[in-house]
Parts: structure tokens; sequence; C-alpha cells
């Protein structure tokens, strides 16, 4: 085979090994929010309900 297929393919490996790499660290990130948000949601939720139950003995 030509060189410069095997610097072709080299390079086309290298990429998606980059890519690779991005999408899992972005994946990761988008993980961490996606955490953050559940515990916001819940600590929402509780605080809702608390106001839910002081309404209810009015």
């Amino acid at each position: 085979m030509d060189m410069d297929l095997f610097a072709d393919l080299e390079n086309r490996i290298e990429t998606l090994l980059e890519r690779y790499a991005s999408l899992k660290l972005e994946n990761d990130r988008l993980r961490e929010e996606r955490d953050s948000l559940l515990m916001e949601r819940d600590n929402v939720k509780t605080r809702v309900d608390g106001i839910l139950r002081k309404l209810e003995g009015i």
C-alpha cells in the first residue's frame, strides 16, 4: 500500500480519537449538569410540598 494511504488513515484515526475524547468530556459535563438540575428540582419539590402542607393546615 501507498504511504500516503497509511498517513491518511492515521490522520483519520487521530481525528476520531480526538472527537471521541471531546464527546466523552461533553458527556461528563452534561451528566454533572443533569445531576445538579435533578437536585435543584428535588429541593424545589420539597419546598413546594412544605408550603402545600402549611396551606392544608389553614
